[in-house]
């Protein structure tokens, strides 16, 4: 017998595995599913959002509508039903008990599903990768996710975002460092974000250096950033430059400019500009 043939499993072996393979499979595709189903069962319907409505075995009442601005949304038969604050399951009931109620049906059985979200949104602007406007929902209620929907704070971003939220009907502003969180691992300024806030991420402080080095330009202004670290991120000095003479020119807090003599152990301060002077040798 040939030995390749005999190393084979049994058929029934094989079966065996591929309908454990199944059964997990369609266990992991009947949990996502309930878990989507819950997270949206959760949502509770505002101006904006578009939703489907059915009745089971009245195809012609199918509807997909968008809620208006009071709240409201025409449905057969009914006429306007208020559906603002409502969940999708509460609305179902809403509708399904004006049906009765006008002797339509007996016990109807309705579904609503939300299609698109608009009530509950949040702003995210300035410096991410996608600015615009996101929806909520269970899972994404922290200012961390939102930004993760936005596809991050952008490389010229500041790592201090600001969150303007509206609580009981005052409006705050609050700084928040989203490096800073992950660095120290307090995570208590990743505060649940709510509809209508709106996290602005603004431009990250920048140095400028020119002169004798290598590459000159603006460049990012890490935290504790010093002279030295500064020379190095702009490629080093040319073989004319010298450490001797360095300046910084830099604004005062009367907004004068003022030329400062500088030594590699400086600290470098957001719009400073760097000179670095040619060699008389």
């Amino acid at each position: 017998m040939d030995p390749k043939i005999s190393a084979l499993p049994p058929p029934s072996l094989t079966a065996a595995r591929t309908a454990r393979w199944l059964a997990v499979m369609v266990g992991f595709v009947i949990a996502l599913s309930a878990a989507q189903s819950l997270a949206q069962s959760r949502e509770s319907l505002g101006a904006g959002d578009t939703v489907r409505i059915t009745v089971f075995q009245n195809p012609d009442l199918t509807t997909e509508a968008r809620i208006s601005e009071r709240g409201t949304l025409l449905f057969p038969l009914v006429g306007e039903v208020d559906l603002n604050g409502q969940t999708p399951t509460g609305a179902a009931a809403r509708i399904a008990d004006g049906l009765k109620k006008g002797n339509f049906m007996k016990d109807p059985q309705v579904s609503v599903t939300v299609l698109t979200v608009r009530s509950r949104q949040v702003s995210v602007l300035g410096h991410v990768v996608r600015p615009g406007r996101y929806p909520l929902d269970d899972v994404t209620t922290s200012i961390t996710d939102v930004l993760a929907l936005a596809g991050g704070i952008a490389p010229t971003g500041d790592d201090v975002v600001t969150a303007v939220v509206t609580r009981e009907g005052k409006a705050t502003k609050a700084e928040i460092d989203v490096a800073g969180m992950y660095r120290s691992g307090d995570m208590k300024s990743n505060f649940q974000v709510q509809a209508g806030d709106t996290i602005f991420v603004q431009r990250a402080p920048v140095f400028y250096i020119y002169g004798e080095v290598t590459r000159s330009g603006s460049y990012r202004l890490e935290p504790k950033m010093a002279v030295v670290q500064a020379l190095s991120v702009g490629g080093g000095l040319t073989p004319r430059g010298t450490e001797r003479g360095l300046t910084i020119h830099r604004r005062g807090a009367d907004g004068t400019l003022q030329k400062i003599g500088a030594r590699l152990t400086d600290p470098v301060q957001a719009d400073d500009v760097i000179y670095v002077r040619e060699s008389l040798f």
